[in-house]
């Protein structure tokens, strides 16, 4: 721990966790979002000899650690869809031969291919982690098939321990993952879910934009706004910049640079608040968040918490604000029938995308194409969000994977070497000297990909971009090299040969399930939004198991619920205040964005009503 991340002292729980596992046991954590999941099995694979395996569904997040690892001195790889054969030979041959390697990532659907199986029991295996542990129960928010591939692992290595680890679990998942992950015996570490210093609203406006400026007025320092829709992202944030907030937005949309520079500038403090979409947020960790608001509701409690709990991180207080109006309460119906689309609509894609790919029955395994969610929606007149579900739906039924910007950096191998080469640059004297340059600028290129970067070289060649790039392609064609450029755009991967879309099986009885689930699921996001008599986060903490929680005693039901609303003493002074700002003519808009920043906003608006009831005022909305 000291060694390799710095640290003289181990979070809550973590020490407990980390010597379970080397205890040789099966261990499921359960720790809040921020509460330092990776150290849990990073450390204990650092001390165990030999290889640890981390299924992860998160691509972007697996690159991330990976990343951190190799600036430690920690040798880690990635499997993950969408790579090239030559780099995931790479990949399995550094962790089959080199000892050194001590972390091997891939994504679910990884464990499926035959490589990946052929090769597994060459690999010195002595931990298995699971991240995201939730997606393996079908009871869970995101279940996803692939991820019961990891219980055969298991019988390949019966004396590795498992480690589960997910920030998000109600008691019936945490019972399912131990037994899909055939725990030798149940141990489970749960740390409380109760947030002390992040004090939860819920706030039914229909001016959103009004009260979310207000909030930020009230709360200084950083925050996050949360959206439903990428083109939400844009806009909000350019009505925040409009009204003096500095602000800019993300969603996975984004090229990958792109996303790293808004993210950077929000960690550094140069953004004040990014708004996005829930592609934000998985591995950050920014201690100093004073203000999480959703302007759109989640579809379900676990996906609100984990967002809302990124608030907060240094133990201070920080507030989670959820704004509603009627129609998002309508929307949530909406997006629960679109989540699950007929199972002839699911094969009907299936086919579709096929035949737009140009796919013939009985070929394609391991096809990779670009895939464009919109024009897709367009194409086939369907709504993109059913779309989207469809494909979901697909990947669980192990036909199809969906990745997002699979190649941050374009990357070159050569093809050709020796004699092949020489022979190719006599013939070709019009690209030879660019074919030199390459091969002194980077090391390598004859054994594996080599990341490169176009602009480097078309400033040591003395060429544009698009010259270079299309000198790359042209030795690309020739075969000379294997050049791939960077991608930005999600990818769609044919796991298996066409078949027939009526030999597409899917399970009614897991289908049905699942929908029951989801139903139940929506109707916790409502019961939560409409309370008016239970303490929000009491209400939070026992959707997840904790049922003898306090009240908080300051989200806004238990302030309405102490204070009836205001005391006699709060209400002269507000009383002042409005009848002041009254006198001076200005609306109820204004003298709400007057007071906003000193003052608790419901109860303003308490008193507020109060004189406009008893004629003591008359102001315009």
């Amino acid at each position: 721990m000291k060694q390799y991340w710095g640290y003289d002292s181990f979070r809550p729980m973590q020490e407990d966790i980390i010597l379970s596992v080397l205890e040789g046991r099966d261990t499921l954590a359960l720790l809040p979002t921020g509460g330092g999941k990776s150290i849990c099995f990073q450390v204990p694979a650092m001390a165990l000899e030999g290889l640890c395996i981390v299924v992860s569904p998160l691509i972007a997040l697996m690159k991330d650690q990976v990343a951190h690892l190799k600036a430690k001195g920690i040798k880690a790889t990635a499997l993950y869809s969408g790579m090239s054969y030559n780099e995931i030979q790479d990949a399995v041959q550094n962790v089959m031969f080199d000892p050194e390697y001590r972390f091997l990532y891939v994504s679910p659907e990884r464990l499926q291919t035959d490589m990946f199986r052929v090769n597994l029991e060459k690999m010195p295996v002595k931990m298995i982690a699971v991240d995201e542990a939730h997606c393996i129960s079908q009871w869970g928010y995101d279940f996803r098939p692939p991820y019961l591939e990891i219980a055969n692992i298991r019988k390949i290595f019966p004396q590795a321990p498992v480690l589960a680890l997910t920030a998000t679990a109600t008691p019936e998942v945490v019972s399912d993952i131990q037994r899909r992950l055939e725990f030798k015996s149940e141990n489970v570490f749960q740390k409380s879910f109760k947030r002390d210093n992040l004090t939860y609203f819920v706030v039914k406006e229909e001016d959103k934009h009004g009260r979310m400026l207000r909030i930020m007025q009230r709360y200084p320092g950083t925050g996050i706004v949360y959206v439903r829709n990428r083109r939400k992202t844009a806009e909000v944030a350019e009505f925040l910049c409009q009204n003096g907030i500095t602000a800019d937005f993300y969603h996975a949309g984004l090229p990958p640079k792109e996303r790293d520079r808004k993210q950077e500038d929000w960690m550094i403090g140069k953004t004040r608040v990014i708004v996005a979409t829930n592609a934000f947020g998985m591995g950050i960790d920014k201690p100093d968040v004073r203000f999480v608001v959703h302007i759109d509701v989640p579809d379900c409690l676990e996906a609100y918490f984990q967002e809302a709990g990124r608030g907060g991180r240094d133990e201070k207080p920080s507030v989670a604000i959820l704004l509603y109006d009627a129609n998002d309460l309508r929307q949530l119906s909406r997006n629960l029938t679109m989540s699950f689309p007929p199972l002839e609509t699911i094969r009907e894609v299936y086919d579709d995308l096929c035949q737009h790919y140009y796919i013939e029955m009985g070929s394609g395994k391991n096809t990779i194409k670009p895939f464009y969610l919109e024009q897709h929606a367009r194409r086939m007149k369907m709504d993109p969000v059913q779309l989207f579900n469809a494909v979901r739906f697909l990947e669980k039924a192990g036909v199809i994977a969906l990745s997002e910007h699979l190649r941050e950096t374009s990357q070159l191998h050569f093809k050709l070497n020796g004699d092949e080469l020489m022979d190719f640059e006599d013939n070709h004297p019009d690209i030879a000297e660019f074919v030199k340059l390459l091969l002194r600028s980077y090391g390598g290129l004859f054994t594996q990909y080599v990341k490169i970067d176009e602009q480097l070289i078309a400033a040591r060649a003395g060429l544009t971009l698009e010259e270079t790039t299309v000198q790359l392609q042209t030795l690309h064609q020739a075969g000379v090299v294997s050049y791939q450029p960077q991608s930005d755009i999600p990818l769609i991967v044919f796991l298996q040969d066409r078949i027939p879309e009526n030999h597409i099986y899917f399970d009614p009885s897991v289908y049905d399930v699942q929908k029951k689930k989801a139903q139940e699921r929506v109707e916790a996001v409502r019961a939560y939004v409409t309370s008016q008599d239970e303490c929000r986060s009491r209400l939070l903490l026992s959707y997840f198991g904790e049922t003898d929680s306090m009240a908080c005693g300051q989200c806004d039901v238990c302030r309405k619920n102490t204070h009836g609303a205001v005391n006699e003493q709060e209400f002269q002074k507000l009383s002042r205040k409005i009848l002041r700002l009254h006198r001076q003519g200005l609306s109820k808009k204004i003298i709400l964005e007057q007071l906003a920043a000193q003052e608790d906003e419901e109860r303003v608006l308490f008193v507020m009503r109060w004189l406009i009831d008893n004629n003591a005022i008359k102001v315009q909305k």
